[in-house]
């Protein structure tokens, strides 16, 4: 008998995969904690601390059904800590003839998993994860010979492909995006439901990682966990969303408050992000939710979350895998300021900068639009070297894998990728912040000043960024207006923007 070892990453907990279906006595499962994985950049305990565990969780799931496991713990001994190292020992221990893995969806896991069966002397297979509704090349394939990559297009695909919302071959509701409905400002109303909470006690966990030595940030409660670690308990988000959230999610998924860290977000990214999950299911869940009451939740908050799900999610997949390696190296805005210090802490004087990071730190998680339009706004408008942004959000984030991360941080929040991704950068002064959210109230800034002692850094900060990449931007037609108004500044004002802009960036500490 021919004994077959199988590679199980963190990512790939998805229980549903075909690999499951029989019980096979000559098939081996390998699972493990690697420093390898840990180590790469510096991640938030609790984005270590949801892995390991869902992982651990995992595991013991097959075993009870049968399956053969083979579990390497972070402080194992018999741990190698390197990938290569421990599949080559488990095939030697175990008399190992074939070996087989699904695919990674990061790059370098990729690599380094081909160029490890380019060297084994026994027969590799690599499998699909079955997770996600397009393949890696699918985005690639529908926009060959086409100049914009817009995600619009692509997301319409979908719908179509797949039959979610739709009328026939028409959108229902007459409309394919209800973006526009989706950027009102939470005002305290409507109440927001008490969070659902897990509160997993993960106390001998978090020991054993400080024992393994690995280093982290952020702040964790040991016996408060609030990550859904298993199938059923992401399936128990999905409900609770569905049953409580989703009826308000659209209307306020863009807005921002310092009493509301969640406002009407699912909570779901790390379990789908890891697989336990499927994008399928989350959709078509949503999607009959919304069919069973359709008198008490207007489309567009149905369409706003799904297009999160299948269209933008698997539109940033696409895009890692159409420029990937060459994407990791791109800077089309030539930036290299160091990250200010106070991203790693959140003591800052600009109350939104202080809120969000403050979250992420306590929460490992912010939504879309904390990411985008405050952190991701300020590094931009700092002129940030885009290495050190990629390392802080691959690190903070619980829901944080490369193939996610990268295209959003370099591409859609950064434009380093010059365009690939997003038409334009994103960037904003005060007034997006104040519009969105309630941040600016009590800030030590005024965000109506641009110049002056208590004005807002963001706003120096956004018309010199505008006046010093003018030769890379400013061809761009999506900037035009904001180029004229740029050119009616007076000199005057201008040039104190400029030095209230270089002052914010050399000495951020001081802001």
């Amino acid at each position: 008998m021919i004994k077959t070892l199988r590679l199980i990453l963190g990512d790939q907990l998805h229980g549903g995969h075909s690999w499951y279906t029989t019980i096979r006595a000559d098939v081996i499962y390998l699972m493990a904690e690697l420093r390898q994985e840990t180590d790469y950049v510096t991640h938030h305990i609790q984005k270590v601390v949801a892995f390991f565990a869902s992982m651990r969780k995992f595991a013991e799931s097959l075993q009870a059904q049968g399956h053969n496991v083979r579990y390497f713990s972070i402080n194992d001994p018999d741990n190698p800590q390197e990938l290569p190292a421990l599949i080559r020992k488990l095939i030697r221990e175990e008399g190992i003839g074939r070996f087989e893995y699904q695919w990674p969806d990061e790059y370098r896991l990729d690599a380094e998993l081909r160029e490890l069966c380019n060297t084994l002397e026994i027969p590799c297979e690599a499998y699909d994860t079955e997770h996600f509704y397009t393949s890696r090349q699918e985005l690639s394939a529908f926009f060959h010979g086409k100049k914009q990559l817009l995600m619009e297009n692509f997301y319409r695909m979908m719908r179509k492909k797949h039959g979610v919302l739709m009328a026939g071959e028409h959108p229902l509701g007459g409309q394919w995006n209800y973006d526009a409905e989706n950027r009102k400002k939470w005002k305290g109303t409507p109440a927001v439901p008490p969070l659902h909470r897990f509160d997993h006690d993960v106390t001998r966990l978090i020991s054993e990682i400080r024992q393994a030595g690995v280093q982290t940030l952020g702040n964790i409660a040991a016996d408060k966990f609030n990550w859904a670690l298993t199938l059923m308990e992401a399936r128990t988000l999905l409900d609770v969303f569905c049953r409580e959230l989703l009826p308000f999610f659209g209307d306020y998924q863009d807005a921002m408050h310092t009493d509301q860290r969640f406002l009407f977000h699912s909570r779901l990214s790390f379990a789908l992000n890891c697989k336990l999950i499927t994008p399928r299911e989350v959709v078509q869940t949503v999607e009959d939710f919304y069919h069973q009451h359709k008198g008490e939740i207007h489309i567009s908050q149905a369409e706003g979350f799904i297009r999160q799900i299948m269209g933008w999610r698997e539109y940033t997949r696409g895009i890692y895998w159409k420029e990937m390696p060459d994407y990791a190296e791109m800077n089309f805005l030539e930036n290299r300021q160091p990250l200010p210090e106070f991203f790693w802490t959140g003591n800052t004087r600009m109350n939104c900068l202080k809120h969000a990071i403050g979250q992420s730190l306590e929460e490992a998680y912010a939504h879309h639009i904390q990411r985008l339009m405050i952190t991701g706004n300020y590094a931009l408008l700092a002129q940030t070297d885009p290495d050190e942004v990629d390392r802080w959000y691959l690190g903070i984030y619980a829901d944080a894998l490369q193939w996610v991360q990268l295209p959003n941080t370099r591409g859609m929040s950064q434009y380093a990728d010059g365009g690939v991704m997003a038409t334009k950068p994103y960037v904003s002064s005060a007034n997006y912040i104040n519009k969105m959210g309630n941040y600016c109230q009590g800030c030590y800034y005024n965000p109506r000043e641009k110049t002056g002692e208590q004005a807002c850094p963001f706003n120096a900060l956004y018309w010199n960024f505008l006046d010093a990449k003018r030769h890379l931007l400013s061809n761009n037609p999506r900037m035009g207006m904001m180029y004229r108004l740029l050119d009616k500044k007076d000199p005057k004002e201008l040039q104190a923007l400029r030095e209230r802009a270089a002052d914010i960036i050399a000495h951020p500490d001081r802001y």
